[in-house]
This record gives C-alpha cells, structure tokens and sequence, in this order.
C-alpha cells in the first residue's frame, strides 16, 4: 500500500469516530501509534544489538504483545485498557525514577498525548492496518517515514498550522551542505518541528562515521527543541529511524522560556540551523528572559537574540531562515542587525522566491549565514531565480535541491574565495548598510528593467493594431462573399 493510501485508509477509518474531532486529532493519533509500532520495531533491533538491553516498558504495554495480534483486544476492553492503563503508564516514565534513558524517551513522547477514539472496534482496525502495512525493520519502510510525516503534513494545512514548523526538503539539505557540520560540532535547532534540519545534518554527518566512538560522537551532537507535541512526537520518531536511538537531546520545551543571560560557557554550540517560528507573537512575560534591548514579543526576533548569544566565539557559525520584514524592519530588528554587522561575519543572504513554502506561506523568505566574531566587511546577497518557464512553486512543481547547485558554483567553497557578481548576485559593503540605517533588504541592482512605455503611445499603437485586425477581416469576409457568389 502506498503512503497515501495508507494514511487515506487510516484516516477514513477514524472518521467513522465519534471522539475524534477534525484533522489534527486525527492525525495526533495517527502519530502515537506510529511511534509504537516504531519504538517496537526498533527495540526487536535492539535486542540483538544493544548488551543487556533491557525495555523500559513492562511486557503488557508493549505493542508486539497487545497490538500486533489482529484478533487481540478490541472493543469497550481495548478503551479501557489504552486510557487506564497503557497512557498512564507510558506517561509516568517522562518522571518516574530510576527509568532508563530509552524509557525517558517514551515518556516525553506521552507526556502531552491522548487517545481521542472512543470505538475500540474502530481502533482495532487502525491498529491492524498499521500493523499489516507497515514494517520499520525493512531499510525500504523506515525510509518511507519522510514520506508519511510528508503526507500528515500535508494534511495537516486544512488544520491550518503546518507551516508552523514545515521547510522544504530542499532548504533545509542546501543550508546543511553549505554549513557542513564535521564530527564533533555540536548542533543545535531550537525550533526543530519534525527534525528535518536535523535528519539532514544526521544524513551529512553519518558520511564522516568510521567507528563506534564516531557514532556515540554524532549522537550526542544532535539537539533540538520543540514546543508543540505532534512535531516534537514526530522528532523523536525521526530521529529514532535516522540512527539517533536514544534522542534524549531532543527536548519538549519552548527553546525562548528560559533566561538569555543563565546560559552557560558550556551550553554554547558550534552550529545552529533553523526555520525559526515568524509573524506569531509570544505570550505574556517571555520577552523578560530577554535584555531589555531585545524585548518584544515577536517570535523570530527573539530566537534571532538567542542564536546570537548561543553560538561559540569565533567558531560559531549559524543558517537561518528569516522573512522579508527582518530585512526591513525596525525597533528590535534594527539592533539585532548592526549587532550582526558589528560583532559578526554576516557574509551571505540568499533571498528565496515567492512560493518556495507555498502552500503554508506566501510570505518571501530569506537565508541568513553568518558566523560569529565580527565585523562584517562585506554582505553578499544571491537572488534564487526561478526555473525556466516557471511563475513561483506550487505543492506539484516544488522548489529542488538540483537548483541550488547555482548557488554552490558561484559559492567558493568553505573559504568563499572567487565569488563574483553575478545577474543573480552582488554585494554591498557593510558601511553602505549602516547608512541604509540598517536595512537589509537590498535589490537586485542586475534585474533587467522592463520598459512598460507611455500609455498613450500605447493606447495608440493598440488602436492601429485594431484597425489594421478590422480591415483585414473586412478583406477576408470580401474575399469569402465573392467566393461564395462566384460558386452559385
């Protein structure tokens, strides 16, 4: 069964039931049991691998031993079982003492579920499908779970909040290649949502891993926080089928409630990447773990403040999708910016075409690169163009990675040494920005300009055009009477 059918068919069987209310309850639910089966899958694997393993759940709860039987529990006894006992359960190791670190695994993951159906007969097939469709021990399976959390977020528009913590595959591997995270950095996406920078850094990193060490080194790099369940749900489960067995580094957490100034030497990271949450607001008092010069409660400003404190000195590097009004914009923005020019290297702005996050945003969209230990001498800027023939993306013709290998060229490498201006690129230097009183949003100085004419002269060149159409059919229809008389 294909991934769209298998979500299609799991989603029709819950629309048969009566506690489950609309698209994200439906799919919040399609995610635990997801998980489940996973975390059973993967603990089979363990078992051969891991010494001594040991579950962290008692044999009751796990899903090889109430799920996987098609004609298990079902009905008013499989309710009763999953809301009194399997839920509470799961949930109490997020606290419980003396759990293990797989067990903390599972707990974070229940600590904010439910179970939302209230047919255990309808839940019995849901679970059987699963069951049936889907084996994350087979190399081929465990790769299609980008492709599911693909389509539950595709899904999830209509629920109206996946570009909450949705970036494009081919963002979020371009930002990763540029970055090039080598073994031992330690990464960090405060905004993780489903782990896609992650997985990708994962995927990049995984290339460099010869031994055992090297694979407990990737491991323990790997960071992330994310406020909402579902995404952080589906984070873990991702990290899981991309090798990060324990990922106790993902945390359930808002990344921007805790004081800016508490941070640590230690808790400093060599990368950040991220598609920070903008245009939402943070609720009341967060903007107070901040300095009072970076106070507002616009979300991507404070996570810009964060990021700029977090990374190492002179090491630190970090890429970072913004929109357009960071560029421009003023207050709060403007002193995140001239700290940027003043106390980093703001080296590099691509600047994305409409519709690259279509359809969750119209909102334009940039990548900020920039490295800590300043200042900056010189912004260099990349306009994305277009494929031929196109007008903007769309869900059926996306953005692809093949098309950043433009960028890459004209890139030069780590150093970034041989970069040209371009129809695409061009630089300002950093003292034409500060008397641009710090607005980044720079234009294409190379666009071909298109000369519209004067509307009189165009008027008057579209009546001739008009008249020379008229008389041309007066002839034909000339032509065609004196034909037609001709034959009678």
């Amino acid at each position: 069964m294909s991934i769209g059918n298998l979500i299609k068919t799991i989603q029709d069987i819950m629309r048969k039931d009566v506690g489950v209310d609309g698209d994200a309850q439906r799919i919040s639910q399609i995610v635990w049991l997801l998980f489940l089966k996973i975390f059973d899958d993967k603990e089979q694997e363990w078992q051969l691998t891991v010494p001594d393993y040991k579950s962290p759940l008692p044999n009751r709860f796990r899903w090889s031993n109430w799920a996987k039987n098609s004609e298990g529990e079902t009905g008013e006894d499989l309710i009763v079982f999953v809301n009194n006992e399997l839920f509470p359960a799961l949930k109490q190791l997020a606290t419980k003492a003396g759990v293990s670190n797989y067990g903390r695994v599972v707990g974070a993951v229940f600590e904010d579920a439910y179970n939302y159906m209230k047919s255990g007969h309808l839940l019995r097939q849901v679970i059987n499908t699963i069951e049936k469709d889907v084996d994350f021990n087979s190399s081929s399976d465990r790769h299609l779970f980008n492709d599911i959390y693909e389509k539950i977020l595709a899904d999830l528009q209509s629920a109206g909040n996946a570009g909450e913590y949705y970036t494009p595959r081919a963002v979020t591997q371009f930002m990763v290649d540029i970055i090039d995270p080598q073994l031992g950095e330690k990464i960090l996406d405060p905004a993780c949502g489903t782990g896609g920078f992650l997985t990708c850094a994962i995927e990049h990193l995984e290339q460099q891993v010869r031994t055992s060490l090297d694979k407990e080194t990737l491991q323990a790099s790997i960071n992330g926080v994310e406020k909402k369940p579902m995404p952080h749900m589906l984070a873990m489960t991702n990290m899981m089928l991309h090798g990060i067995d324990v990922p106790t580094n993902i945390r359930h957490d808002n990344t921007l409630s805790r004081q800016l100034q508490s941070y640590t030497p230690k808790e400093r990271v060599d990368i950040v990447i991220t598609n920070p949450p903008f245009g939402g607001m943070e609720e009341d008092g967060i903007e107070s773990n901040f300095l009072k010069k970076y106070q507002t409660r616009e979300t991507a400003d404070l996570f810009m403040a964060l990021i700029m404190h977090l990374l190492k000195f002179d090491t630190g590097r970090a890429a970072v999708v913004l929109p357009d009004g960071f560029l421009f914009g003023e207050g709060v923005k403007t002193t995140l910016k001239r700290e940027l020019l003043e106390e980093f290297n703001l080296h590099t702005i691509v600047r994305l075409p409409k519709g690259v996050f279509s359809p969750y945003t119209s909102i334009n969209t940039n990548i900020l690169f920039f490295e800590k230990g300043g200042p900056t001498k010189d912004v260099w800027f990349f306009e994305h163009p277009y494929p031929e023939g196109y007008k903007s993306y769309s869900r059926r013709n996306p953005l692809t990675i093949q098309e950043f290998d433009l960028e890459k060229a004209w890139w030069g490498g780590v150093a970034r040494k041989g970069r040209k201006t371009t129809e695409h690129a061009w630089k300002l230097s950093a003292q034409e920005l500060v008397a641009r009183n710090y607005n980044l949003d720079c234009k294409n100085p190379h666009e071909i300009e298109v000369n519209h004419r004067d509307p009189d002269e165009l008027m008057q060149e579209y009546l001739e055009i008009t008249r020379q159409l008229e008389t041309a059919q007066n002839a034909l229809k000339a032509e065609l009477m004196a034909a037609l008389g001709g034959a009678q």
